[in-house]
């Protein structure tokens, strides 16, 4: 048995056997043209070797340097280049052969071989000239002429590299020279500005600086510690601070305070003495109070000049004044030396604040000597790099001029030219109609493998068969392709022998089978039959497994929703009612069983036609009518069948899938399309409320096993006929009284 894969490429086979023969004529023809040219006149071919050119002695590195290069750009555009065409085009000319630079091109062959030297040793080179031609005299020509061009190219190429590196170097020296000068003048003014602070860090000079303010500073510290004590312990016997000592010392000391304070003294004398006789208001007394006023002003004043100058401000009386001025000798001096001690220790504090800005200084001198030293490092290493620079630049300059003795052509001829005759090549036609013919096999089977797989269809009903067992859906059967007239369908599966009778016969009873399985045990009562697109004989299996379930004594319903399309039942000898495509609710709602039609020829099998075409038939498979016509089916017959339309037409099945036992999906090879199968099983799967029973593969090419034919068809007892018959004459009773009542 062939394997899925070849039985799908046979197919392929038989669909696009036009497009592969159309390829492999394609091919045969193109090898008959071939083998029909005749043969082509025989050529010369002179043939030359160019090796590497290495002067026999080499002193200089700019010497091995340009044969170095000149090796590297020994290509075919440089062999051949525009220039030693052109001259030898004109070489040529002088000897009679004219030929253009494009010919001289065309016929030339270059072979460049490079061969690895030792280790440590560079490889050589090997050019081979080849010059195609019908006269062996041009072919001699051209190539000595070409081997002599070349190799004074390359000599030339050599040179004028060498003259480059010249002129670079003559033009890069003055410049290096300038720049290692004004580098050198940068570190001789570095040198002048910083160089003493970096000697001064350097010798010591500098730490010992700040050394030294450090321990004067330390030295001023304890000074005013000892000064602080004194000053406390004067304060303390004399009761003033050292400013109030300086006024109270220089009151006292001053002879013009002392009289005017004798006056005063004297004045509130006479005023106490005369105030034991005299009124306040007296003259007298009023005169003494005024002297004794004009004194303590002039007190004041005095006291002014004295302390502070015009700066300090008035004393607050003449009392106070008095007071402060009231210092006996011993006292006065030791007021005078708690003011030197105040004098003192301010002239100790600002030595101290200067060298604490003086050792600032310095500690900012000394954090930023490592920023000069590395300055200093700096322009010295630009100094060193700007002189290697320029010995480097005079020692190329001298080397360069050296090598001019040294440069040479990079080639030289190391196999003179000769020429041979080529015969060509004679072809078998025979060899190249075969081998046209096999490789056109190779195409036409390429195409057809190619068409094949682009084919989006499952074109086997084993690929079907996966899809299904990937997606753990039971399959109900392989139904073969039945090669008669739909028409006669009916009667082919009405034969008492026919095999199809028998294979629709198993498809039902395998839905039972699997009903029961996913339903709890109870067999399903009333299926839709639905397909992923048209053409895939979904109302073809409808009728069939409404056949077959009549056939094994089940009073059967057949609904055709499929309110899409035209009506099928003519093929089983029913002819749809002319007024229920007019009034479509009223021919599903009318009396019960009105629309139900008892197909003749079929036992057990009933049918509801489709009234054809509607605009609204969402709204009419939605309705109470319909519903209410479902459920009386459920009621009245053992089996229903519903058949609607394709999954990728409308949403019709999903609307009525809720009102039956489950669903069967019909698929076709040759039709049914992978990736809209595979996409509807999946949101199946995923969709928990949709029921899908099983799967039914139609139309698959399969033949059919002829000894079936002679078995026995499957029959029921004849107590359970009898019974069905006599049910089916009592149903087909109320059909007909129903149909009488109602008029259209």
């Amino acid at each position: 048995m062939p394997s899925p894969f070849v039985k799908r490429y046979l197919l392929a086979l038989q669909r696009y056997k036009w497009f592969g023969l159309a390829g492999s004529l394609l091919v045969l023809g193109a090898a008959g043209y071939v083998a029909a040219q005749p043969p082509e006149p025989p050529t010369y071919n002179t043939r030359s070797v160019l090796v590497q050119n290495l002067p026999a002695v080499s002193f200089t590195a700019t010497g091995s340097e340009i044969q170095q290069q000149g090796q590297g750009i020994i290509t075919e555009d440089f062999l051949l280049a525009d220039v030693l065409l052109e001259q030898l085009v004109f070489q040529l000319e002088r000897q009679g052969i004219e030929r253009s630079p494009q010919q001289i091109r065309s016929r030339t062959r270059v072979i460049i071989e490079n061969s690895g030297g030792g280790r440590g040793q560079p490889g050589s080179q090997r050019v081979i000239l080849g010059y195609d031609t019908d006269d062996p005299d041009e072919g001699n020509a051209v190539m000595s002429l070409m081997i002599e061009g070349m190799i004074e190219l390359s000599r030339q190429t050599n040179r004028a590299r060498l003259q480059s590196i010249l002129d670079a170097l003559d033009e890069r020296l003055p410049e290096a020279e300038a720049e290692l000068r004004q580098a050198e003048q940068a570190l001789e003014t570095y040198d002048r500005l910083e160089g003493p602070a970096i000697q001064a860090a350097t010798d010591g000079s500098l730490l010992g600086a700040i050394s030294g303010s450090q321990q004067q500073r330390r030295q001023g510290a304890i000074q005013i510690a000892g000064i602080d004590a004194e000053m406390r312990s004067l304060q303390n016997r004399l009761g003033l601070t050292p400013e109030q000592a300086y006024a109270s010392a220089a009151l006292s000391a001053d002879p013009i305070i002392a009289s005017l304070r004798g006056e005063i003294y004297q004045t509130e004398t006479q005023m106490q003495l005369q105030s034991r006789q005299l009124r306040p208001a007296h003259p007298e007394m009023q005169q003494l109070q005024s002297d004794l006023a004009a004194y303590e002003q002039l007190l004041r004043e005095r006291a002014q000049e004295v302390i502070g100058g015009g700066n300090l401000q008035p004393l607050p009386s003449g009392n106070l004044v008095r007071q402060e001025s009231n210092l006996d000798p011993a006292r006065a001096a030791l007021a005078n030396q708690l003011v030197g001690l105040q004098t003192q220790r301010d002239s100790i504090l600002q030595q101290m604040q200067t060298l604490a800005e003086s050792e600032v200084q310095l500690q900012e001198e000394y954090s930023n000597l490592p920023n000069k030293q590395l300055e200093r490092d700096r322009l010295a290493q630009q100094v060193a790099l700007k002189r290697a620079l320029y010995d480097r630049i005079q020692a190329k300059r001298v080397d360069a001029a050296s090598a001019d003795a040294e440069t040479v052509s990079s080639l030289t001829m190391f196999e003179p030219p000769a020429t041979r005759r080529l015969d060509g090549d004679a072809t078998n036609p025979v060899v190249v109609l075969l081998a046209g013919g096999l490789v056109g096999l190779v195409v036409g089977g390429g195409i057809v493998f190619l068409l094949n797989m682009l084919d989006g269809k499952v074109r086997t009903y084993d690929e079907l068969e996966g899809l299904f067992a990937d997606q753990d859906v039971p399959l109900l059967g392989v139904v073969p392709w039945i090669p008669v007239q739909p028409s006669l369908v009916p009667d082919l599966l009405t034969q008492p022998h026919s095999s199809y009778r028998e294979l629709y016969e198993r498809c039902r009873s395998n839905l039972n089978l699997v009903g029961a399985s996913a339903n709890g045990g109870k067999r399903p009562r009333m299926v839709l039959v639905v397909s992923n697109q048209p053409k895939e004989g979904k109302s073809f299996s409808a009728y069939n497994l409404a056949i077959a379930s009549a056939q094994a004594g089940r009073r059967t319903l057949l609904i055709e929703a499929d309110l899409r399309s035209h009506s099928q039942a003519h093929i089983i000898g029913i002819a749809p009612d002319d007024q229920a495509a007019v009034e479509p609710l009223r021919y599903y709602g009318g009396k019960v069983g009105r629309c139900i039609r008892l197909v003749p020829r079929i036992e057990n099998l009933y049918i509801v036609p489709s009234p054809g075409p509607q605009a609204q038939a969402a709204a009419i498979l939605e309705s109470s009518e319909l519903r209410l016509l479902l459920q009386d089916a459920r009621q009245r017959f053992d089996f229903v069948v519903i058949d609607t339309p394709s999954l990728t037409q409308c949403n019709d099945a999903m609307m009525l899938e809720h009102l039956t036992d489950g669903m069967v999906l019909v698929t076709r090879p040759g039709v049914t399309e992978k990736a809209v199968v595979t996409q509807s099983l999946e949101q199946f799967e995923e969709n928990e409320d949709v029921r899908l029973l099983a799967g039914l593969v139609n139309g698959a090419d399969l033949k059919i096993d002829q000894s079936m034919a002679a078995q026995t068809p499957l029959d029921l007892p004849d107590d359970e006929t009898s019974q069905t018959a006599a049910d089916d004459l009592q149903l087909e009773r109320e059909l007909s009284r129903t149909r009488a009542s109602i008029d259209f």
